[in-house]
């Protein structure tokens, strides 16, 4: 019973954590087993003694209670059920993360549990945002461009607003090394991963501190993933299945956009746009700086050395901030907020079907940020196309945050 105990924890703190998100049917769902089943709570019938829970593969499974039925609290981050605390029913809520223990029916849509396993929803909030402060802090991120197999040595391209700087991240068998999916959409749908699978043009974002030279970076995590980038303009929108037809800006291709309950949709302003780029948080962008510090579209300012603290790759000194870091603190909004006629800017895992991407994250109003970032036509030369520049951008906000 006990080494039950230990696996039924491990396992609700990895689904909890880092939840999947293929498609799935209830046949295949790993988180719907024998004896138990795992999902976040969709509704409560106290009455009926009922639970209705949804997989992270989105299999419905109903689980029944009676008055034998024993429920634990479980904090994020813990190992064991040693420090789990007893709870009841009425201390259920929706949102909490539940694993329903008991003999799963053989259609495996339902569950007579002798034992309730939960992570509160606040719980797990307070959890992810602390995590997700700690990769802004400790964080860094870009492209790979280059990778030293003898040495583990990757190196990054680092775009911030005063510049573009290589860094090298080496990494060792001490690294936690995770990679995205074809066609996953989320940071935690990340796999363990290791150096051999890396190639140039991934983005790459890596936890961990400063070295004493500013260009390098010791990081103790590092995610990984092939993204595909895109610009288009929105020629329809259907919200009932959450997809938008765009006409590719660069070759003109017809393209179908996913939107799914994970992605991330942002507007980005006309504003931002004539401001060169210095976005939220003062005079001088994100990070802080001077006026003036951001250089004039397609000009670079020169490499600011950097390190983790303020300043660094991940922190928030003058000319510190990835053009990245200004994205993921964009308004969001929903897809009944992008219109047709709107430029966007999609990233996506490379999928199987190359005319179909399903959004990791979404840009509207990206025209006024692809002018921001386009190179300047030399004198005499034709204006380029507006997503000419695009894969060179620096625009890597395919990996997220926790």
């Amino acid at each position: 019973m006990r080494k039950f105990f230990f696996a039924a924890a491990i396992g609700l703190i990895t689904l909890a954590l880092s939840p999947a998100s293929f498609a799935q049917t209830a046949d295949n769902d790993p988180n719907i087993a024998a004896k138990h089943a795992i999902g976040e709570i969709k509704s409560i019938d106290a009455a009926a003694k009922q639970l209705t829970i949804k997989t992270d593969a989105g299999s419905i499974v109903s689980v029944t209670l009676n008055d034998k039925t024993t429920y634990k609290k479980l904090a994020p981050g813990e190992k064991t059920l040693t420090n789990a605390t007893d709870v009841t029913f009425a201390e259920l809520a929706e949102g909490d993360r539940i694993m329903a223990r008991g003999t799963v029916a053989e259609d495996r849509k339902s569950v007579p549990a002798v034992q309730v396993i939960v992570m509160t929803k606040g719980d797990l909030a307070k959890k992810q945002e602390a995590e997700r402060l700690e990769w802004r802090r400790r964080g860094i991120l870009g492209v790979i461009t280059a990778l030293k197999p003898d040495t583990k040595e990757i190196t990054i391209s680092n775009r911030t607003i005063a510049g573009t700087q290589a860094v090298v991240i080496p990494v060792s068998d001490k690294t936690e090394m995770r990679r995205y999916a074809p066609d996953s959409i989320k940071f935690g749908d990340a796999k363990p991963s290791n150096f051999t699978e890396l190639k140039v043009g991934d983005q790459l974002r890596a936890l961990g501190d400063r070295t004493e030279d500013p260009l390098r970076f010791k990081p103790e995590k590092v995610v990984t993933g092939s993204f595909r980038t895109v610009g288009g303009v929105v020629t329809a929108i259907d919200t009932a299945t959450g997809e938008i037809k765009i006409n590719e800006l660069e070759k003109k291709h017809p393209l179908t956009i996913v939107i799914k309950n994970d992605a991330v949709l942002r507007r980005f302003s006309a504003e931002m746009g004539m401001m060169g780029g210095r976005g939220p948080g003062g005079p001088g962008g994100p990070g802080g700086g001077a006026p003036g510090a951001t250089p004039a579209a397609g000009q670079a300012a020169p490499a600011r050395p950097q390190g983790g603290g303020p300043g660094g790759p991940g922190g928030g000194g003058p000319g510190g901030r990835n053009i990245n870091d200004m994205l993921e603190r964009l308004p969001t909004i929903s897809i009944a907020d992008v219109k047709v006629g709107d430029t966007i800017i999609v990233s996506s895992t490379q999928g199987v079907d190359p005319t179909r991407l399903t959004a990791i994250s979404l840009v509207a109003g990206a025209d006024a940020l692809l002018a921001m970032l386009a190179p300047r036509p030399a004198p005499g030369q034709a204006t380029p196309n507006p997503a000419a520049g695009l894969g060179s951008s620096g625009i890597t906000f395919g990996i997220g945050l926790p």
